[in-house]
């Protein structure tokens, strides 16, 4: 029995006993002589109400037992009322028990037995027998009467806290609905968004700079290139080919393809691959653990970091051995990424808009971002994500 099911404590409690306190005091005052077994009637009659129930709290949710209490209960208020119709007040004790305690459809005869005690109480004066089983009869339809009506009652309050309950379950699903909907809608929003800007570096700033390369190579073609001249027009070559490649590798970035046509180990896989074809330097991607789902977000984060991992080692670490490894752990998910390049000392510098982007993007799916590095021994990059991270 839940706490909200339990009867009032005061009325189950406290009102059976001051009635028949009452009544017994009432009684003594009343009656010239009081046998001593009516008072040792009385008294039975409170000990079984307080050893049966006041007491035997953890009784209240065993109906049988509750069954042989109420019995009992019944059968003392009859005796007392059968000696002393003036007991017929006590019967609103069994009556409080009965509505309060027994369980439906145990609740409909209970209510007739007192009922039936009640009308022998308030009959005791009358001489015809027909009178007297008029009464008891009326008593008994109108408190079965009254159990139906509040058994109804029951029903329409429990059907519905039954619909509050599952509205309130409903209301609960539409929010995380709405609320996957916003997230779907701002995840399309920002690839839209990147979309629109790679079309725009695309077609503006690096068909500029292949414009620049080749107007570059055909005024080479048509003159020779004084000497004087050649230094500096190289190096205007190189930054604008590097500038190109730079221009490319965003509008990559801002696609990620390879995260829609496959699992990330083979987005990283086709990554590596592609970054090792343009610099000419190995590239070995190793997936340890088992794969498993991981948010679009981290997803993103995990292979925004390895590329941008690649190309710092392609333009500062002069490696010849890279490694690439996607760790699905019990919690988590870790990429690290390692050289054999030249190094520096991480406490010498301050982070390059690269790296603090890295960091930024990882931390905001409450990742960690560590880099470990020093001159001479190579670099290591290692970002980690939480299974299931999103954005803050």
């Amino acid at each position: 029995m839940t706490r909200e099911d339990e009867p009032p404590r005061l009325l189950v409690t406290v009102v059976p006993y001051a009635l028949l306190a009452f009544l017994t005091v009432f009684t003594v005052v009343n009656e010239e002589h009081l046998p001593l077994a009516d008072l040792v009637l009385c008294a039975a009659t409170a000990a079984w109400m307080y050893g049966m129930f006041t007491r035997r709290r953890d009784w209240w949710d065993r109906p049988v037992i509750m069954g042989v209490f109420f019995t009992g209960l019944l059968i003392l208020t009859a005796i007392l009322v059968i000696r002393h119709p003036a007991f017929g007040f006590f019967t609103p004790a069994p009556y409080i028990y009965a509505f309060a305690i027994l369980p439906w459809p145990w609740r409909l005869p209970a209510a007739a037995g007192v009922a039936a005690v009640a009308g022998m109480a308030q009959a005791s004066t009358v001489d015809s027998p027909a009178i007297y089983a008029i009464i008891v009869v009326v008593n008994v339809i109108i408190m079965v009467g009254l159990g139906w009506i509040l058994r109804l009652e029951e029903t329409e309050r429990d059907e519905l806290n039954r619909t509050n309950k599952l509205l309130a379950t409903t209301l609960a699903e539409n929010a995380g609905l709405h609320d996957q909907l916003l997230a779907q809608a701002r995840e399309a929003g920002v690839l839209d968004e990147r979309q629109r800007m790679a079309r725009e570096i695309h077609d503006t700033l690096a068909q500029g700079l292949t414009g620049i390369i080749t107007q570059l190579q055909a005024a080479e073609q048509r003159h020779d290139v004084p000497d004087e001249w050649r230094k500096p027009f190289d190096a205007i070559k190189k930054l604008a080919r590097e500038s190109l490649t730079e221009a490319r590798r965003s509008v990559d970035a801002l696609r990620p393809e390879p995260l829609e046509t496959g699992r990330l180990s083979d987005a990283l896989a086709e990554v590596a691959t592609q970054w090792s074809k343009l610099h000419g330097t190995a590239v070995q991607v190793t997936t340890t653990g088992m794969a498993r789902p991981m948010s679009p977000e981290a997803e993103f984060a995990l292979l925004r970091t390895a590329q941008e991992a690649l190309a710092n080692v392609a333009k500062h670490a002069h490696a010849r051995r890279v490694g690439v490894t996607l760790s699905y752990l019990d919690n988590s998910v870790a990429l690290d990424v390692r050289d054999d390049g030249t190094g520096f000392s991480p406490a010498g510098v301050n982070g390059g808009f690269g790296l603090t982007i890295m960091r930024q993007r990882v931390e905001k799916l409450f990742g960690t971002l560590q880099i470990e590095s020093e001159p001479g021994a190579g670099t290591g990059i290692s970002a980690c994500i939480p299974i299931g991270g999103t954005h803050d």
